[in-house]
């Protein structure tokens, strides 16, 4: 079982942040307008919330623990996002989670792959929190391709099988 302190502190920073790459991809890739990036933020918040009562992985528990400090609210900060482009947004975020799968597949052993399912997850979350297109909630579509293709994206950089 793998546990916190058999990552670095830059590690688990790292870690730290994939919550918050796998939710800004989804939102970088369709736009939904200020109220439905709230709802895709909320649905992300409320994610974590959930793993927080009852994650069945240790480092899930983990990281949603050390979330609720402070300091690793800070940590979790994907600060070079800021100033970029949506789809450069996209592109950093795919590449950490690559690199987060990779950091995953070399220390956590058999909790990697849980891991790397509920940040998965937690990206379909955020995508089907609020509707794409349509006007005033009336139309559109809960996952829309951009955000389905992001989804797709994550799934591949963090090597899940569908």
């Amino acid at each position: 079982m793998a546990t916190k302190t058999d990552f670095t502190t830059e590690e688990w920073a790292q870690l730290l942040r994939a919550p918050g790459w796998a939710s800004i991809a989804v939102v970088a890739a369709s736009p939904s307008g200020p109220l439905g990036i709230v709802k895709e933020l909320f649905a992300a918040g409320k994610v974590l919330a959930e793993a927080k009562s009852g994650a069945q992985n240790p480092l899930v528990s983990a990281l949603v623990g050390d979330l609720a400090t402070s300091d690793g609210r800070r940590l979790a900060q994907p600060t070079e996002a800021s100033g970029k482009s949506p789809e450069e947004i996209c592109a950093m975020a795919v590449d950490s989670l690559k690199q987060v799968a990779a950091l995953l597949d070399g220390k956590a052993g058999s909790d990697a792959e849980g891991f790397k399912r509920w940040l998965a997850s937690l990206a379909e979350r955020v995508a089907a929190a609020s509707k794409e297109g349509g006007f005033l909630g009336i139309g559109g579509t809960r996952v829309d391709d951009k955000e389905a293709a992001a989804i797709a994206n994550i799934g591949n950089a963090l090597g899940i099988k569908a």
